[in-house]
């Protein structure tokens, strides 16, 4: 009830406004031959007052004359404002007739094909989104479907594979990208993309075998990003720094400068080579490197945990000074020089390629 209520009220007030704009109001009321009569008298004026200069007219009769095309204009006007007049009452009647008309229509026709009385609902609660779902759901039987009659439909493999990963299926999705390459071929892709279905199905474990299908596509095809990617990005999981270094490197070799993912094999090379800590941004660094001046000065006079050795080796390695962080790992073995007290701190230098007395850690 309330939304007809203010349904009704709206159009009331947009039916008021529009016959409120076509009241009885002449302003600036302009016309076609009004304007060029009024252009012939400024000249008929023009001319009486060329007579006069030239001694033609005397001054009483010029006033006469001035005096008959003052009357002719108001004549005039007075001529044409009646016939706005008549228009305006004329149109007025038809105008409140025809929106009192739309008014009911529009009205009439959403209270038969619309539903007012229909509550909100979120979008994911919709009757149409769930259809569109159910629908999707449906064709994915029906190629199943097909599918289990056809086991060797290629075309039905290649079309439900992705579907698979959309649809977070990943074990279906694997287990449909072995049968499109028992099927047709091992290209790089379907390696890849086995690959990448078996990792998200590992749900962040790592997968050996998909290791080996990704190192399988980047021997296959040299230029073959994707893979070389992969492997990067899993080597750098498994907190493998130096390969994972070399593998963004061997995939960024082959960018030509504009791709997509460029920007994050930079930021995961930087990871790898900082022994899988995100180098700082310029306010961090100067933060960090205050707290980190502080730090080796108290160490230096004082000493300090293994902990805070550690934190400080830790600390210039986010700054990439890693000759400082070289420097601070010897010092800190030299003031622990039992290696099982040093056990975070010798992986951490490990994973960053530092060195004890020449030989890493």
């Amino acid at each position: 009830m309330l939304f007809w209520f203010i349904a009704t009220a709206i159009t009331a007030i947009a039916c008021a406004a529009l016959f409120y704009a076509a009241g009885r109001r002449m302003v600036n009321l302009s016309d076609p031959d009004l304007d060029d009569a009024n252009s012939h008298f400024r000249l008929v004026l023009a001319g009486i007052d060329t007579d006069l200069a030239a001694g033609k007219l005397g001054e009483a009769e010029a006033q006469a004359a001035r005096g008959e095309l003052a009357r002719e204009i108001l004549r005039l006007k007075a001529e044409a404002g009646r016939v706005a007049r008549r228009s305006l009452n004329f149109g007025r009647p038809a105008l409140l007739a025809g929106l009192g008309a739309v008014a009911v229509l529009a009205l009439g026709l959403y209270g038969l094909l619309g539903s007012p009385n229909t509550p909100g609902q979120p979008l994911a609660s919709r009757a149409d989104v769930a259809a569109q779902s159910i629908d999707l759901d449906a064709a994915i039987a029906r190629i199943e479907a097909q599918l289990t009659a056809n086991p060797d439909d290629l075309r039905g493999w290649t079309v439900i594979a992705p579907a698979y990963l959309e649809l977070r299926r990943f074990a279906d999705a694997a287990r449909a990208y072995r049968r499109i390459i028992e099927l047709s071929e091992a290209t790089p892709d379907l390696l890849t993309s086995l690959a990448e279905a078996l990792m998200l199905d590992a749900g962040g474990a790592g997968s050996a075998e998909a290791m080996d299908l990704l190192r399988q596509a980047a021997a296959a095809d040299p230029g073959h990003v994707l893979s070389r990617l992969y492997i990067a990005a899993e080597l750098t999981r498994a907190e493998q720094y130096p390969e994972a270094a070399a593998a963004w490197q061997a995939a960024l070799a082959l960018s030509q400068g504009d791709e997509p993912w460029l920007a994050a094999a930079q930021q995961g090379l930087a990871v790898a080579q900082n022994g899988g800590v995100a180098p700082a941004n310029d306010a961090e660094a100067e933060m960090i490197g205050q707290m980190v001046t502080g730090l080796a000065e108290r160490l230096a006079a004082e000493g300090g945990s293994v902990e805070e050795w550690t934190q400080l080796v830790r600390a210039y390695l986010v700054l990439g000074d890693v000759a400082s962080a070289q420097g601070a790992y010897g010092d800190a073995v030299a003031a622990y020089p039992q290696a099982f007290d040093r056990g975070e701190l010798d992986t951490l230098a490990l994973g960053a390629g530092l060195t004890l007395n020449g030989v890493q850690p």
